[in-house]
């Protein structure tokens, strides 16, 4: 099926454009900082309940499978509603659950908490990429990669805060509050400023498109989304394991692998909306994914520390520029603003993180961690191949 021609807005974004997109940073900054709230704090709340290793895997796996429904959820009411009513909705109760995490006196309302997060996280992951490429397309140029940027600075502030409390040995509870409440009060009044539903959708049969949207365009920035978080699952979860084991690095030396991970992806975030817009989004991602092969391949055949560290760092200046890139082309790949392609390619962001954590789990099991590390930089190197996949067809966005 042809893709068709997206409507042309004004070269210059006006003021209500402006609104919209300070709204979503906003959106996107109270998502990272909710997320890193809770998972910094994984091992207190292990401590808590009394969890063994295998509980709190599987406790921890139930938020990305309820995350997944909630992002399918959230591409079928967006469809009808728009992406703002689910924000509106989705993020406070996303930010309730995380305080109710950090209150809940038992396992089972612990896991009600998960659930309700799950769902939360789900809704918002896809909403607020909806909301961002309604505003790229209102802008005609590429934005998208400024907004997951600022997400990833969130999780950092998500993460001195959750060292601060410690230090101040602060209640879970409170510690949690304290971010959350305010954040789902911001969460609350950016909503009020994000594009409403006739902004967001610029075809007049929602429904229509929604019926017939077809699957085989976007199958490439599902792979693609997948094989990342392959990728980010197996650094988020083992990369402090890899250093501890493989590489025998004493306790301040450790979490230098998650850390150079998240702050090149950070980096390369503020700058990757300028160079997707000079060289196109097929070419950032068939970038992206080499250097992120290369850095499995560092990490992987590191003799010494500082490599193995370099390599961790390498992998998050390529991985960095594919999710949001996948989102943009899904966007364009839905000119009529349903927000169905979002929500399936946002989908597989859950798919990739539980494959992932499975896989390279259960490589090391039988092996090793050295081992473990090649079945991401496989994966990785597939993105140079789909890379193509997010070439725009018909592109509104305009080089400048």
């Amino acid at each position: 099926m042809p893709t068709p021609t997206p409507p042309s807005f004004p070269s210059r974004p006006t003021e209500r454009d402006r609104q919209a997109r300070l709204a979503t940073f906003a959106v996107f900054f109270v998502q990272g900082l909710t997320f890193a709230t809770l998972l910094t704090q994984v091992a207190a709340l292990q401590r808590k309940h009394g969890l063994s290793d295998g509980e709190l895997t599987i406790l921890l796996l139930i938020v990305p499978v309820i995350a997944g429904a909630g992002s399918v959820l959230a591409g079928t009411l967006a469809a009808r509603f728009g992406s703002r009513r689910i924000l509106r909705a989705f993020q406070p109760l996303t930010c309730a659950a995380v305080v109710l995490a950090g209150l809940a006196p038992t396992v089972p309302l612990f896991v009600v908490a998960l659930v309700l997060f799950g769902v939360g996280l789900g809704g918002v992951d896809a909403g607020m990429n909806m909301q961002g490429v309604a505003v790229e397309r209102r802008y005609g140029r590429a934005v998208l990669t400024g907004f997951h940027a600022l997400w990833s600075a969130a999780a950092v502030v998500g993460a001195l805060w959750a060292s601060a409390a410690a230090e101040l040995d602060l209640d879970l509870a409170v510690t949690f509050a304290i971010v959350m409440a305010p954040g789902a009060a911001v969460a609350v009044v950016a909503a009020h400023w994000l594009c409403l539903p006739e902004e967001e959708h610029v075809a007049q049969e929602v429904a229509l498109t929604k019926a017939r949207f077809p699957w085989k365009p976007i199958i490439p920035l599902c792979l693609a989304m997948a094989f990342l978080y392959v990728g980010d699952a197996s650094i988020s979860n083992f990369g402090s394991v890899f250093m501890d084991k493989i590489m025998h690095a004493s306790a301040s030396v450790v979490p230098l692998a998650l850390g150079a991970y998240q702050a090149t992806t950070f980096l390369v975030r503020v700058g990757g909306d300028l160079a997707v817009r000079r060289y196109g989004p097929a070419v950032i991602v068939r970038i992206g994914g080499a250097v992120a092969t290369l850095g499995f391949v560092a990490i992987v055949a590191a003799p010494t520390e500082p490599l193995a560290i370099a390599g961790f760092a390498l992998t998050g200046v390529g991985l960095s520029v594919v999710a949001p890139q996948s989102f943009s082309a899904a966007g364009r790949l839905d000119p009529a603003g349903t927000g169905v392609a979002i929500a399936r390619v946002n989908m597989f962001n859950y798919v990739g993180f539980i494959v992932g954590a499975a896989l390279v789990g259960g490589i090391a099991e039988a092996a090793d961690y050295r081992v473990a590390f090649a079945a991401p930089l496989a994966l990785a190197a597939v993105i140079i191949v789909l890379a193509r996949g997010f070439q725009p067809r018909a592109s509104s966005l305009t080089a400048s």
